[in-house]
């Protein structure tokens, strides 16, 4: 059976998207501290608008030639093992505070141009196409480039829920399935198999974390 078409389950994480960043208690919250270390919730959320906007951007540059597996792309990232004061992570902060800076309603404009512009540059790309991650410095396929996306909508989304007082909006099957999938992947490699079958199947030996990250 072939890979499903993420093109649609993108569209359906970006409108998730915009239901979170254009809530009233998100806007109101935006210069306080977040449930993350470090972060605002503004700069939180610029950093979960900037997803649809980054996938327009990418997915309209030239094509790679050449692309790595999804799980090699996390491999490389020096972002997935570093602490909250590395390099890494700062620039990676600093960057959302400065798309922050211009304040709510400019953020949630660059997110709601960005949704108008997904269908027609999702429509002209091919499931080889090679996406290049220009801060990376590596291409993946395309749905793998979306499911990265995807995980940082799905995440990133729990952490504003988390920060300003709500209930993240529930997400569609094929929104979360290769999320899920990727984050199992990534925990187990970073715990080992005993550790999330433990965690998932019995409490009385299960671990204090099974984080992917």
């Amino acid at each position: 059976m072939p890979d499903p078409d993420l093109r649609p389950a993108f569209l359906a994480a970006t409108d998730h998207v915009i239901s979170i960043v254009s809530r009233d208690d998100v806007a109101a919250a935006w210069r306080q501290p977040s449930a993350l270390p470090e972060w605002s919730v503004g700069g939180l959320v610029a950093h979960l608008a900037s997803q649809p906007p980054t996938v327009v951007r990418l997915l309209g540059a030239e094509p790679a030639v050449e692309a790595i597996p999804l799980d090699e792309h996390y491999a490389r990232s020096l972002w997935v093992s570093a602490a909250v004061d590395d390099d890494i992570n700062v620039e990676i902060r600093a960057s959302s505070d400065e798309q922050a800076a211009g304040g709510h309603a400019e953020v949630l404009a660059r997110l709601l141009e960005a949704r108008e512009a997904l269908p027609t540059v999702l429509e002209a790309q091919a499931p080889d196409r090679a996406v290049l991650i220009p801060w990376a410095g590596w291409a993946l396929r395309r749905d793998d480039f979306l499911t990265g996306r995807m995980m940082e909508v799905v995440v990133h989304g729990e952490d504003v829920a988390a920060s300003v007082g709500f209930t993240s909006p529930p997400l569609p099957q094929d929104v979360l399935t290769p999320v899920l999938a990727l984050l199992t992947r990534l925990a187990v490699r970073r715990h080992g198999q005993g550790a999330l079958v433990s965690a998932l199947s019995r409490s009385e030996r299960a671990p204090r974390t099974i984080s992917a990250f």
